[in-house]
């Protein structure tokens, strides 16, 4: 019952908040993990969420073991076994959530916010961050289940292009291991690399911690003792190597029995806090960003039918995280959809978007911005990402400004900087 209260709570959100960028203020704990913490208080909710630097590019030659690790949080703490964790935060109507990215670790927790609740849920929440238990029955069933994954992955084109494009993209950086790691990875990993992991990685000076909800700043400052009062001090994860710039371009022909075939094409792009950060996203949006509207997929799809969609992105991660472009077509016309594709984008640097797509671009990006920021999870996301990259804090109050000061010669001029099509990463699946 309390979780369908959650839920439908949550789907009333509509509030000043969806206008205006929120106001996050900012700390830290006793021991060390950086607090950001907005104030809503329309509804009984709030979203806690923890971000470990603790994500996949810390592998390093045990690829699997940030997953692993992370899969692994709520499968006991103290007495409890997993069955009684997920039983005590049903019962209480709390919803714990975990996963793991490629620059982070992610463990939330929502709950109402009357005292003997949040207390019994912050409570829980705290040991299984801080104390699993990472049983070895769990171990090996969780591992045994990546396992089955990885079967699974190799009968998937998409998987098989994604993890050729990110080792033919990254080289021999962090970011080129795949989280879901491999066959000699996982059967070689043992539960003591997890216990190693954990403790070197999920501690306070490597964790930034949101707060979103209906709880005053002072109690907001408890909580934040309260979940972290159990980890240990720490240091915080080694800077990361920069990312390489590709040299040359080089293309890669996976033969895969399907009737399509998948590629992916790109290079280095940009991180988070990238000074041109927002002059390269309002040019993708408009390359390829917006769906159907864009213009790979008015040329792609609309005018010669070579695809369903075609797409382009920027994956900002802490170092330069991908610029990947992307369809799928019939094996027959796969040379001819990847000409087309290199064919746009080679013009789209030359000579960036008209007029008419960029202000068409502007009003769907702010448009849409309310929406980026009308629940309480969306929030508590966006801080987290805010305070694990440390980005400013009016990032959200200036983000339609800076959209609007984007001009068809600054995307041009940023475009011709950092994307190279005489560089680019081909991959494609298919073919058999």
């Amino acid at each position: 019952m309390r979780n369908k209260l959650l839920v439908l709570l949550s789907l009333l959100l509509v509030s000043s908040l969806s206008i205006a960028g929120p106001k996050i203020e900012q700390w830290k704990t006793k021991n060390g993990a950086r607090v950001f913490y907005v104030n809503a208080p329309q509804l009984p909710i709030v979203d806690l969420r923890i971000v470990f630097d603790a994500g996949s590019a810390r592998d390093a030659d045990k690829p699997g073991l940030a997953a692993l690790t992370n899969s692994l949080l709520d499968e006991g703490t103290g007495t409890l076994n997993a069955d009684q964790v997920a039983e005590q935060f049903e019962g209480i109507g709390a919803q714990f959530g975990a996963s793991s990215l490629r620059d982070m670790a992610v463990v939330s927790i929502r709950s109402l916010n009357d005292k003997v609740t949040l207390d019994k849920a912050l409570d829980l929440f705290s040991n299984v961050v801080a104390k699993p238990t990472l049983p070895e029955e769990s171990f090996q069933r969780n591992r045994k289940a990546m396992l089955v994954g990885l079967k699974v992955a190799k009968q998937r084109p998409n998987s098989i292009a994604s993890k050729a494009y990110y080792k033919q993209v990254f080289g021999d950086h962090p970011y080129a291991i795949d989280g879901s790691g491999t066959e000699e990875s996982l059967t070689a990993m043992k539960r003591q690399d997890v216990i190693d992991y954990h403790g070197r990685y999920y501690v306070a000076n490597n964790a930034v911690i949101a707060i979103v909800g209906a709880v005053s700043r002072a109690d907001a400052a408890k909580l934040a003792e309260k979940v972290t009062s159990r980890l240990a001090a720490g240091e915080a994860a080694a800077t990361l190597p920069k990312v390489k710039p590709l040299t040359a371009a080089t293309t890669k022909r996976i033969k895969h029995k399907s009737q399509q075939t998948h590629i992916l094409v790109g290079q280095p792009g940009m991180h988070r806090g990238d000074p041109d950060y927002i002059t390269l996203y309002v040019g993708n949006h408009v390359l390829g960003g917006s769906g159907l509207v864009s213009r790979l997929s008015e040329q792609v799809r609309e005018q010669r039918g070579l695809a369903y969609s075609a797409y382009s992105y920027f994956s900002p991660m802490r170092e330069d995280g991908p610029f990947t472009m992307g369809l799928q077509t019939k094996n027959s016309q796969a040379d001819e959809a990847l000409a087309l594709l290199n064919k746009i984008i080679k013009e789209y640097v030359e000579n960036g978007p008209t007029e008419q797509e960029l202000k068409r671009s502007k009003q769907n990006i702010t448009g849409g911005f309310a929406l980026r920021v009308d629940s309480n999870k969306k929030i508590v996301e966006y801080i987290a990402m805010i305070g694990f990259y440390g980005l400013s804090l009016d990032y959200l109050d200036t983000f339609n400004d800076r959209v609007e000061a984007v001009t068809v010669e600054k995307i041009k001029d940023a475009f011709k900087r950092r994307i190279h099509p005489d560089k680019l990463v081909t991959i494609m699946v298919g073919g058999e």
